[in-house]
């Protein structure tokens, strides 16, 4: 059975930083994609970044972009979500998400691509 286990959340003052940090488990080889999506209260879950684990290309969030950065741990199925120049807006409950088949480009942020989630950590931001 595979499980993703997020940590690193927190609550942190605007622009301050935070380091997610998911590891997948259960699964022999390694995950194609690893990513990252949030979801604030009262609005649909979104991707935020995602990279693909065999040539570490990565996806942003117009949202994000430059501000945070993802990455493969060195250990098989970990990722890390680098967080700097925290916004109030980016306050939410941040899940690790993996997938083991083939997703085309332009849909790695949709969360209807993965097949397997974490319950997630909380993010919250104050002004």
């Amino acid at each position: 059975q595979v499980q993703l286990v997020e940590s690193g959340g927190g609550s942190v003052q605007a622009g301050g930083s935070l380091r997610l940090a998911c590891q997948a488990s259960g699964y022999s080889d390694s995950m194609d994609y690893m990513g990252w999506f949030r979801q604030a209260p009262g609005k649909e879950r979104e991707g935020v970044a995602v990279i693909v684990t065999g040539d570490g290309s990565t996806s942003y969030a117009d949202t994000v972009r430059g501000r945070f950065t993802i990455s493969q741990g060195n250990a098989k199925n970990t990722v890390y979500l680098q967080m700097n120049s925290l916004k109030p807006e980016d306050t939410a409950m941040y899940y690790c998400a993996a997938n083991d088949r083939y997703i085309f480009a332009s849909n790695r942020l949709s969360t209807r691509r993965y097949r397997f989630w974490g319950q997630g950590t909380q993010v919250t931001v104050s002004s």
